[in-house]
């Protein structure tokens, strides 16, 4: 299984980061490390996330 991040995704990443990062660094950290843990989980587990209605494919799915 691989995971793909969306140019999107990675915009949507930074953005919560730096938004957390205006008070704390260290907690910008931890919440980003928080989300790639969670998507590094799919590789072991591919179809944990919610398929994508609108792509109609099992394959396609996001974290909830």
């Amino acid at each position: 299984m691989t995971v793909h991040w969306t140019d999107t995704a990675l915009q949507h990443l930074t953005a919560i980061h730096d938004y957390i990062a205006r008070n704390s660094q260290h907690y910008a950290q931890r919440m980003v490390d928080r989300i790639t843990h969670r998507t590094q989980n799919l590789r072991s587990f591919p179809f944990l996330g919610s398929v994508v209605p609108e792509y109609d494919n099992q394959a396609i799915r996001f974290a909830s």
